[in-house]
């Protein structure tokens, strides 16, 4: 049998539930579409191709899911109709054609793997994936009959007794590649809803004698999301395989059920993280890296030995050097900090380059943009910024300099010097208890 592999996403549905204009199969769990989420899956099959079937007017998944091909289905008329799109592509290949759902994420490779087996080991034509529920309610039912699948029955088409059988249908199916536009151009819709049901096909099967299989896979993974409460469902399976998939890497995280993963973050080992800490996609944390609570990460890359937080925010292009010290409320954008620097208090780093073992003085502020242009900041190693300086890019500052407290730096500094841009300080005795005496009498003549 050839081992060719190729997957069929249906992605066409508006998902009215979700009360979004975004289609249904955009939406993100952990910070990647659902449909992403089945091509990275079906990539690990190292499958020929992957087509994904879309409806009018969702040019947004074409562009999402490219380079992989999508097909136009125009009108709502059923899984079989969905599949059928397909045809022009995958008509004649030879091997597995996976027939999968766009807004089901969480579907394991591993269970993929058994399905193909099943068609490889046991000769079979297709092969369904099933699982049991906790309730079964309105899902449709797979009749096995010595350990073979004879049909699949609607709920709503079922037998008493059929209803009681507790193994459901999930949708998703392995198919002989030569034998499966046969049986969906046989399809008739012939039925309440007049759809093209792919379900009908297993009957074809069974009745030209071939063999027709069940794989069982959990329900975790059947999980659809038809609704915002059924996303955030998938979201919170999601995170906690993430959440384990850490820990059994080594991470330490106090409170792993407050920490938020994306579908790309990258973890190396003994790192500790705090409660309350997300990282949004494009993240990677080198070795014994300490995350303190209530940190939010963008796009940033933390070298090993970096403490972080808490109440630190580093967005996209923010580059954490070893051994850094970044601290609380600090926020820092598209800039690099060398080793062993520190930026520790309440200040805003954006498109800057701060030398190694330079210390940031607390409420440090780059102004980078003059409401047209980013402009860079550029601070050398070994410099010391004190606390309260405003530098207004462009500027650069020299390996050794120092800059006093309060100050508003406008002009680069060069090595070793110190820069002072404050005002000249003045007092005037008494002035202030004069004032309070003025403002009180005025009070009180109201």
């Amino acid at each position: 049998m050839e081992n060719d592999v190729f997957a069929i996403i249906l992605g066409a549905g508006q998902g009215t539930r979700m009360k979004s204009s975004l289609p249904k199969v955009m939406h993100k769990i952990a910070g990647l579409p659902m449909v992403c989420h089945l091509i990275a899956t079906t990539s690990e099959l190292h499958t020929k191709d992957t087509i994904v079937v879309v409806g009018p007017n969702m040019d947004i998944i074409t562009k999402t899911v490219a380079p992989c091909k999508t097909v136009l289905q125009e009108k709502q008329q059923g899984t079989g109709d969905a599949v059928k799109t397909t045809k022009k592509f995958l008509s004649g290949k030879k091997g597995h054609i996976f027939i999968l759902f766009g807004d089901t994420p969480l579907i394991k490779k591993e269970t993929l793997e058994k399905m193909i087996y099943q068609r490889e080991h046991e000769n079979a034509d297709i092969v369904v994936l099933g699982f049991v529920p906790n309730d079964p309610g309105r899902y449709g039912r797979l009749v096995v009959e010595n350990g073979n699948l004879k049909k699949i029955v609607e709920f709503k088409d079922a037998s008493d007794t059929e209803k009681a059988i507790t193994l459901c249908n999930s949708g998703v199916m392995c198919v002989n590649a030569e034998k499966l536009f046969g049986w969906i151009d046989r399809l008739d819709n012939n039925n309440a809803a007049k759809e093209y049901y792919l379900t009908d096909i297993v009957k074809m099967a069974t009745d030209e004698g071939l063999i027709t299989k069940v794989v069982e896979g959990s329900e975790e993974e059947m999980a659809g999301a038809n609704s915002r409460s059924d996303l955030a469902m998938i979201e919170n399976i999601a995170q906690n395989r993430l959440r384990q998939k850490f820990l059994d890497q080594g991470i330490t995280m106090i409170d792993p059920s407050s920490v938020y993963f994306s579908f790309d973050t990258k973890m190396g080992k003994d790192i500790t993280i705090e409660p309350n800490v997300f990282f949004a996609p494009g993240c990677t944390v080198e070795d014994n890296v300490e995350i303190k609570a209530f940190c939010h990460f963008e796009g940033a890359y933390i070298h090993k030995g970096a403490i972080v937080g808490p109440f630190a925010r580093l967005r996209p292009e923010a580059n954490i050097g070893e051994n850094c010290h970044i601290g609380d409320f600090v926020e820092i954008k598209k800039s690099t900090i060398d080793n062993g620097a520190k930026v520790n208090h309440l200040s805003y780093i954006g498109d800057a380059h701060i030398g190694e073992k330079t210390n940031i003085g607390a409420g440090t502020i780059t102004c980078n943009y003059d409401g047209y242009f980013k402009s860079k900041t550029d601070i050398g190693s070994n410099a010391f910024i004190g606390s309260d300086t405003v530098i207004v890019a462009p500027c650069k500052i020299g390996d050794g300099a120092m800059t006093a407290a309060g100050s508003v730096i406008t002009k680069d500094v060069e090595n070793d010097a110190m820069a002072v841009g404050r005002g000249r300080q003045a007092a005037y005795p008494g002035w202030a208890k004069s004032f309070r005496e003025q403002k009180q009498q005025l009070k009180n003549s109201k």
